[in-house]
């Protein structure tokens, strides 16, 4: 029984054993599965907080982005300093930078209203649109001026592209409207003084007044390219230069011999430009009736010196060349009527167009301001043919005193000689003759 007992008790502590061993690997299967899942959870959210990172950065990015997308851009700028309208930067412009530059195409109708130390600015298109807004794209009032450069273009729509009643310049850019393009005006109070050396100007009329000009003011056009029409009746417009799509009512600006002259290649008329020619820039003078002193008229005349065109243009040829002239004109007259030789001479004779400030009852003259070309001049050469001495005539006899007869010609001394030895010689012959004959007349 011991021994039994014995063995149940060695059989259940056996199995104390086997239960002690058991319960300690289950510990550490649970242990480890508790390790693993806290690594996995660990890893878990390491995985959420990265992700979670970086949405947000993402929308660090992307946020501000999507802000700005929608707020404007700034439109012009002056000197460093951008703005959101060209009003506004018309407004801070200064002495020192009183340039306006666009940044982008922008819709706005502006008005020249710089600060009031500025009386002008210059508005550079810089490639981009300026859209008429709700009325006249650009407005110069009186007193201010503007200069419209660069490539670009002033759209204004069913209003003006421009509006002027100060001065204009523009040297480049597209100009387009659906109604008049560019207006003018001179009051009591004012007048609007433009000058279009470059561009590109399209619409129906191309030029008009304001409602309440009494006249146009003072506008020349020197260059650019114009489809579209150009009214009658704007007393002081002048046509310097630039090529049109539509000739009528054109011929009342082009002054004098200004002509139209057809352009090939795209059907356009181009206005020649001012200048001097000569058909004869040498001419000459010689004895007889084109020797003869000239006046400022008849250098002209001689050497057909014209000029196309300007209506407040003469051409007057130098005093001091001129007075040279004739008087080198004057000491040949003298030469032929003294019979004295005259040696040719050249006088060179510089012809100037400048503006004409009189008209015939002496008063001033319309000044329309209309050329860049002052003072432009050409050269003309007048040659003075050289004059013989003439031949001294044979002398008339004294009156009452009778010629002398003139002595013959004597021979000269050999052939007389001669003359005389043959007349001896037939002499003697003659004579041998006769005493032969003699002889035998007397014999028989």
């Amino acid at each position: 029984m011991v021994y039994t007992h014995f063995g149940a008790f060695e059989i259940v502590n056996h199995r104390s054993m086997q239960g002690t061993i058991m319960y300690k690997h289950e510990k550490q299967a649970v242990e480890r599965l508790q390790s693993n899942h806290i690594h996995m959870l660990s890893t878990l959210s390491t995985a959420i907080i990265a992700f979670f990172l970086i949405i947000s950065l993402s929308g660090t990015m992307l946020f501000p982005m999507m802000a700005f997308a929608d707020e404007p851009q700034p439109v012009a700028q002056v000197g460093d300093t951008t703005y959101m309208s060209v009003q506004d930067a018309i407004g801070h412009t200064s002495m020192k930078n009183n340039t306006v530059t666009l940044l982008t195409d922008t819709t706005e109708s502006v008005t020249v209203t710089p600060s009031k130390v500025v009386r002008g600015i210059t508005l550079e298109l810089n490639g981009h649109v300026l859209n008429a807004s709700n009325t006249t794209a650009i407005t110069v009032p009186a007193n201010m001026q503007l200069t419209i450069t660069g490539s670009g273009t002033v759209v204004g729509g069913d209003n003006p592209a421009i509006d002027c009643r100060g001065a204009l310049r523009i040297q480049g850019g597209n100009f387009t409207s659906n109604t008049t393009l560019m207006r003018f005006a001179e009051t009591s109070g004012a007048s609007a003084e433009a000058s279009i050396s470059a561009g590109t100007f399209t619409a129906p009329t191309l030029i008009g007044m304001l409602d309440d000009a009494e006249h146009l003011g003072y506008a020349s056009i020197r260059g650019g390219e114009y489809h579209g029409a150009i009214p009658a009746g704007l007393d002081t417009l002048v046509l310097m230069g630039g090529s049109f799509s539509t000739t009528e009512n054109l011929t009342p600006y082009l002054a004098d011999m200004v002509g139209l002259i057809p352009n090939g290649d795209d059907g356009m008329f181009d206005i020649s430009e001012l200048a001097i020619s000569s058909d004869y820039p040498t001419v000459a003078l010689e004895q007889g009736s084109t020797l003869q002193n000239l006046t400022n008229d008849s250098l002209l005349d001689l050497t057909r010196t014209k000029l196309n065109g300007i209506s407040d243009y003469r051409l007057v040829a130098d005093a001091e060349q001129l007075q040279a002239l004739n008087k080198q004109i004057e000491l040949a007259l003298q030469a032929v009527a003294k019979r004295k030789a005259f040696d040719a001479v050249n006088q060179t004779v510089t012809i100037t167009a400048t503006r004409n400030t009189e008209i015939a009852d002496g008063g001033a003259g319309p000044q329309f301001r209309t050329s860049g070309h002052d003072e432009i001049s050409t050269q003309v050469t007048v040659n003075i043919k050289s004059i013989a001495k003439p031949e001294e005539p044979d002398k008339p006899d004294e009156p009452g005193k009778p010629a002398e007869p003139k002595q013959p010609d004597m021979p000269r001394t050999g052939s007389a000689i001669q003359a005389l030895a043959v007349a001896s010689l037939l002499l003697l012959v003659a004579a041998a003759v006769c005493a032969f004959v003699t002889s035998r007349l007397r014999s028989s």
